[in-house]
């Protein structure tokens, strides 16, 4: 999981360049499609015994990660990969707020702490103008990326241990590709020029969004949704350094924002148990 980080972080960068080739669902959909066809090849054998649970398991966490990735992409073209990689952090003190939201169980007051410490790094680390509160369509489309990825997280958890993951990979990547290329009409995205720097990145972040799928689906069999979301958290530090090493040059106000998100991330999950009171001993 660490290593899923690792290229995840990765990929801001190399997707921010090619939005400069490629409308984002065009790109996603290629992504994702050439992703489960390759998927398809490789667990051929295993889809014999695909069942209700697992389709529908599938087609949920396709269209979390439809959604996600689509607005993540749509906003790269407005905005920087290293901004985008800590803005999408924020999926994770997310987590315990959607759990709120669908399951009735509130936040503890660590989740409360990061949340507010996440919320002012993303001022802080927000549009040319940082320390205003005046997103722009780039910051809002990674926003509610952000809460698309955080219910991925959730419905991976869910269904983890009740599926076999490399059926559930095979249905969700088809499912976030069909429906990224089927959206396209409908947003008024047209087929861009052949160009290697959109074709050469469509084929890499396939195969990398295989072997993250997969490895996701896996993991999370015996990793809780919490503890994978501590992991996930060195996400955006990978996207920030590759982002540097590739010549983003974000404000120092931008950068101590980042450190407030990945604070927040960290601080989120952080519990503390009661003291045990130990009794004395009667003679």
């Amino acid at each position: 999981m660490i290593l899923v980080t690792v290229f995840w972080g990765g990929t801001f960068f190399v997707v921010h360049l090619a939005m400069q080739h490629a409308g984002p669902l065009f790109f996603v959909g290629l992504r994702f499609s050439w992703a489960g066809l390759l998927s398809l090849v490789l667990c051929r054998g295993h889809l014999r015994g695909l069942t209700r649970l697992e389709l529908g398991a599938g087609f949920l966490i396709g269209v979390s990660i439809f959604l996600g990735y689509g607005l993540q992409t749509y906003g790269l073209q407005t905005i920087t990969g290293s901004q985008s990689a800590f803005i999408t952090a924020l999926y994770v003190p997310m987590v315990p707020l959607v759990q709120w939201l669908v399951m009735g169980r509130p936040p503890h007051l660590m989740s409360w702490i990061g949340i507010l410490l996440a919320f002012a790094g993303l001022i802080c680390l927000s549009g040319p103008q940082a320390g205003s509160l005046s997103f722009g369509p780039g910051e809002v489309a990674t926003l509610l990326c952000a809460v698309a990825v955080a219910g991925e997280i959730l419905l991976i958890g869910r269904f983890a241990g009740r599926v076999d993951s490399r059926r559930v990979t095979v249905v969700q990547l088809l499912v976030a590709g069909g429906l990224s290329l089927a959206m396209m009409p409908v947003a008024g995205e047209v087929v861009p020029a052949f160009s290697w720097y959109w074709a050469l990145p469509v084929l890499i972040m396939g195969v990398m969004s295989m072997v993250i799928q997969l490895t996701m689906n896996w993991a999370q069999q015996t990793v809780s949704p919490t503890r994978a979301t501590v992991i996930y958290a060195g996400e955006p530090v990978w996207g920030g350094v590759v982002g540097r090493i590739a010549g983003d040059r974000l404000p120092a106000l931008a950068i101590f924002g980042g450190a407030l998100i990945v604070a927040g991330v960290l601080v989120s999950e952080l519990k503390f148990a009661p003291k045990k009171t130990v009794e004395p001993v009667q003679p």
